[in-house]
């Protein structure tokens, strides 16, 4: 019996967010509107989301003694996260800084602060041991994600979002079940510049370089899965976008979860694609992720 449905081992950040007109360019200043502090990064935001769908969910992951560590575990709490495996101390909170233009796209810059201490000591075996599946992202070292990935129970599902992207170690692509990328980091992990524009393509070549399946998501047309058996297209939901701020970490939460309880990897990713179509709706990361009866309520 697994404690937990769903341990993430990831970052934690506090978003600073400006609406602007549009985004600046080299050596440009624009002006925006009032600024926003949100509870976010990728590992704070997959636990919160799936905590909100229903997960017993856990997060590994490390905060500064400051307010704006406050500000998450109050967060995590609130949602359901189990925050115990969170550790205080090290450096100043992680911050994301984040600027929104009416359509709801965003730029972001990332000070990695405390989430760059995460290291390989902190990854305890009983704590990966307690969840079903493990979910991670790269906001914080690459050495401490293998070490998760080597100490993996037998039968732990991993769950891998290379963002930001860089390459990858073969035991980590090798872990992966699945590994989801969206376009611009399958771009990246292919590497060579000629990757094309089919996103099955991507998927098949990301396949074959050692992860067990992959999952593309492609925003507003939905995700691609694949693995063995081929590759499937998961429709999204039509909604009105107001603000795509950490809707692939709601995608991959909810994605790791379904896998978690036994659902097919298309069956999981469709489910992911109407969870993240949810969390657009309305802005901020944390703050928009639905419940699972939000998530039916869009589905009728």
């Amino acid at each position: 019996m697994y404690d937990y449905d769903l341990l993430v081992v990831g970052s934690a950040n506090a978003d600073l967010v400006v609406g602007v007109e549009r985004r600046p360019g080299a050596g440009e200043t624009v002006l925006g509107g009032d600024l926003a502090v949100h509870p976010g990064g990728k590992g704070a935001n997959q636990a919160v989301a799936a905590a909100r769908l229903g997960a017993r969910t856990a997060l590994l992951a490390r905060v500064g003694d400051d307010g704006h560590g406050r500000l998450l575990l109050d967060s995590l709490r609130s949602a359901g996260v189990d925050t115990a495996a969170v550790l205080t101390g090290g450096a100043p909170t992680g911050v994301a800084l984040i600027t929104v233009d009416p359509s709801g796209d965003n730029s972001i810059v990332v000070s990695p602060g405390a989430n760059a201490r995460l290291t390989e000591g902190d990854v305890r075996a009983g704590v990966l041991g307690a969840a079903r599946v493990v979910s991670a992202q790269l906001e914080i070292p690459l050495e401490t994600v293998s070490a998760v990935v080597r100490g993996l129970p037998e039968g732990t599902r991993f769950v891998l979002n290379p963002s930001p992207p860089r390459p990858l170690p073969a035991e980590v692509l090798a872990a992966c079940d699945p590994l989801v990328v969206n376009e611009h980091e399958a771009r990246v992990l292919l590497g060579d510049g000629e990757s094309g524009d089919d996103p099955a393509e991507w998927a098949r070549r990301l396949l074959a370089l050692g992860p067990r399946s992959v999952v593309v998501t492609l925003g507003a047309r939905g995700a691609l899965v694949c693995d063995a058996s081929g590759s499937r297209a998961v429709p999204s939901v039509a909604v009105a976008a107001v603000d795509t701020t950490g809707a692939g970490d709601a995608f991959t939460a909810a994605l790791a979860w379904r896998l978690g309880a036994g659902a097919e990897l298309a069956e999981a990713a469709a489910f992911a694609a109407r969870v993240g179509a949810a969390a657009v709706t309305r802005r901020g990361a944390q703050e928009s992720y639905p419940t699972a009866a939000e998530v039916a309520a869009l589905d009728a």
